[in-house]
């Protein structure tokens, strides 16, 4: 019998190259045209079923060993960002304002990887299921996915999902069970008030004026209408009116970020964010105007799902903490698998990008995959695919 983990490592350079053709060549969101044809026709010369054209350019490989009805479903992104790359490396982004800054470039390689492996080995009993997705950077394309039916089309038993994380060591995995990745909200709110002259503003209700105070009077809700043991953020990241400086505009738009770990916070700060925004807004004799939009729910690791994928990285690894972490602190930042998790049990789990001083974090036009972990990953969907569908199933 062939062994999976020596299968990839006669492909790791192979690997490592394609990772740098793919970031050389980065695409947004829905445009993921190259790098999905790319990936399909990998995985259709390693004999996978290969749908395409899901969510305009996601794919769904499947592949069938065994007699098992087990099956089990493994995710990686595909989309780049709209950021300027600073990194200066041979293989920088060849697409001014389009960047690999998040690392999808290595997810989609790593999952690569593991199909070659799972493909020419033969160490499982049932049917995995790649899901190559497009558009996680803000556009939900893992919502879309499931509107469009994808697990009713192509249903898993279970399904996982990993993304690198700078400030870690290199390789080192980690799991929570339970809420792990933030909900995140967007509010978009225009004040409407009265404009005129820069000179006379008692003759006018200032916008911007009231904006102040609103974003002062937003931090109050987290300190003081949210309990100090439950994570919550709000954030004023974009503020706009007028265009110069002695005339007070008739309207100002804020937007508005809020995040939190547990869905009744969630719902709660709806209700404080708009109520807070409208009193403020009618104490200056302005009115406001809110459209307050759910974006991404809060990730939740199923328990049992989360407990087998430690399980099979300790049986893997050892039980060193240092290649393996249970029960880490929650991200604030969002993730979209949270919508396939809501469908169907499973876990989300990191890998350690590296730490120190030459450590970027993710979305910074500095930041590079680390190849270092492109076995470590590969690896680790090939001993979770084996475990899950056990030859003498």
């Amino acid at each position: 019998m062939t062994d999976s983990i020596a299968l990839l490592k006669e492909i790791e350079q192979e690997m490592r190259e394609l990772r740098h053709q793919i970031h050389a060549n980065p695409e947004l969101g829905y445009q993921e045209v190259e790098t999905s044809e790319l990936v399909a026709q990998r995985l259709l010369e390693w004999g996978y079923e290969v749908n395409r054209g899901i969510a305009e350019t996601g794919i769904i490989a499947t592949l069938k060993k065994g007699t098992s009805s087990r099956v089990i479903g493994i995710r990686a992104d595909m989309d780049a960002l709209p950021i300027l790359e600073k990194t200066g490396l041979p293989y920088a982004s060849r697409i001014p304002g389009k960047m690999h800054a998040c690392g999808h470039d290595g997810h989609t390689v790593m999952l690569l990887a593991a199909a070659y492996a799972l493909a020419h080995g033969h160490s499982f009993n049932g049917t995995v299921r790649l899901i190559f997705q497009p558009a996680e950077e803000g556009l939900a394309g893992a919502r879309r996915m499931i509107q469009e039916g994808v697990l009713q089309q192509f249903p898993c038993d279970a399904v996982f999902a990993a993304h690198n994380m700078p400030g870690y060591p290199v390789g080192k995995l980690g799991f929570r069970a339970g809420p792990f990745m933030a909900s995140a909200d967007q509010v978009s709110v225009t004040i409407h008030g009265k404009g005129g002259h820069g000179a006379m503003p008692h003759l006018s209700v200032d916008p911007v004026v009231v904006c102040a105070s609103i974003i002062m009077a937003l931090q109050t809700i987290v300190s003081r209408n949210v309990s100090p043991q439950e994570m919550s953020v709000i954030t004023v990241g974009s503020i706009n009116a007028g265009k110069v400086s002695n005339v007070i505009p008739d309207s100002a738009h804020m937007l508005i970020s809020v995040r939190s770990l547990n869905n009744a916070v969630r719902d709660h700060l709806e209700q404080q964010i708009c109520k807070l925004i409208h009193a403020q807004a009618e104490a200056f004799g302005a009115t406001a105007e809110i459209q307050y939009s759910a974006d991404y729910p809060l990730l939740v690791n199923d328990h049992e799902m989360t407990k087998f994928a430690s399980q099979v990285a300790v049986d893997w690894l050892g039980e060193d903490e240092d290649e393996v972490m249970n029960d880490i602190v929650p991200f604030n930042g969002s993730e979209d698998f949270a919508y396939f998790l809501q469908k169907c049990p499973g876990c989300y789990l990191i890998i350690g990008n590296g730490d120190g001083e030459k450590s970027c974090m993710a979305h910074d036009p500095r930041y590079d995959f680390n190849d270092d972990i492109l076995i470590r990953g590969a690896g680790f969907w090939v001993k979770l695919t084996e475990a899950f569908l056990p030859l003498n199933a």
